[in-house]
């Protein structure tokens, strides 16, 4: 039996693909530009020539492929391997994209959601392969979810469990959503909640010295804020702290709701992880609220850490996935 997978984790910046072994050992992996302002077709053109390349690079040859694993954002009917609304992916709407990729390969695939791929990487070979359930948060631009319990990704009746970035924490007042989902965990801890709440203080007259970056040509996001943090700057760290603690009231709804092993924080912002200060305090003040609001079992039991894989979780859990369903 063919003992290797392929992975891919479709982004719309960049698309990620790995040659997993049965092992989990990654052969051969790749990040690319994500070919989208063409179209559809030169998009998926894109990804194709994408797998045919990684796939060359590891050696094994498409014979030695056992199963392809397609990671992907946006609401999606999974069972039907069919994206729906990719936020992110302009043209790819209610795309057969398990189908078009076994077609074009001649190799089974299966579609997953890509938080939901990520979860898996890590709890197959992440910081949480030594637990049996998990919530796994990636922090960006919005803040996406995967749950992950007695090895199986939980889905849910209609593809979209998993969701928890929408969970909404305030009812009236909140921050508007454009999907209609006002107040949620996400509007108040994604990096657009992130920079509103840093151009509300600045308007406010708060003194920072972000404020200089930015009138000095500075763009301001996420790294710019975290780096003020970390040399010193109250507002700052004031801002990423917050993010903890409304991350936190998120979790404690997720523990109180499945009581999982493990709650794991990834993505893009996460402010350096245990190298940076500012990562150490974020871990810190996320763990000390979510205790101080939980039932006092699950307070002291529920490990909370950040990932391990990285940008590579995705790609390996969707061969995590392949591996699950064809091997």
């Amino acid at each position: 039996m063919s003992k290797y997978y392929l992975g891919v984790d479709i982004g719309g910046t960049s698309t990620k693909a790995g040659v997993v072994t049965r092992e989990g050992r990654t052969l051969a992996k790749t990040r690319v530009p994500s070919v989208l302002h063409k179209g559809r077709e030169a998009g998926l053109a894109g990804l194709y020539e994408t797998l045919d390349r990684i796939v060359d690079e590891s050696g094994v040859g498409w014979s030695q492929i056992r199963g392809i694993g397609v990671a992907a954002p946006g609401t999606m009917d999974i069972p039907a391997g069919v994206i729906f609304h990719p936020f992110n992916l302009p043209g790819w709407e209610n795309l057969a994209i398990r189908d078009l990729v076994t077609e074009h390969f001649r190799k089974p695939a299966i579609l997953q959601n890509d938080a939901n791929a990520a979860a898996y990487g890590e709890y197959w070979l992440g910081a949480a392969h030594d637990a049996r359930s998990l919530m796994f948060w990636t922090l960006g631009t919005g803040i996406g979810g995967g749950i992950v319990v007695n090895g199986e990704i939980v889905t849910g009746a209609h593809s979209h469990a998993g969701e928890c970035g929408h969970i909404v924490i305030q009812m009236e007042g909140g921050p508007m959503s454009p999907h209609g989902i006002h107040g949620s965990v996400e509007q108040y801890a994604g990096a657009k909640g992130l920079i509103r709440r840093c151009e509300a203080a600045l308007r406010a007259g708060a003194r920072s010295s972000i404020r200089e970056k930015i009138e000095g040509g500075e763009e301001l996001t996420p790294l710019l804020i975290a780096d003020c943090a970390i040399q010193g700057d109250e507002l700052a760290e004031r801002l990423v702290l917050e993010t903890g603690r409304y991350l936190a009231i998120g979790s404690i709804n997720i523990i109180h709701t499945i009581n999982p092993e493990m709650i794991l924080v990834g993505g893009a912002m996460t402010f350096g992880q245990y190298e940076t200060p500012i990562g150490r305090k974020f871990m810190d003040v996320l763990r000390q609220e979510v205790r101080s609001r939980t039932f006092p079992i699950p307070a002291e039991r529920t490990r909370i850490d950040y990932a391990r894989l990285g940008g590579d979780a995705g790609f390996i859990g969707a061969a995590g996935c392949a591996l699950k369903a064809f091997g």
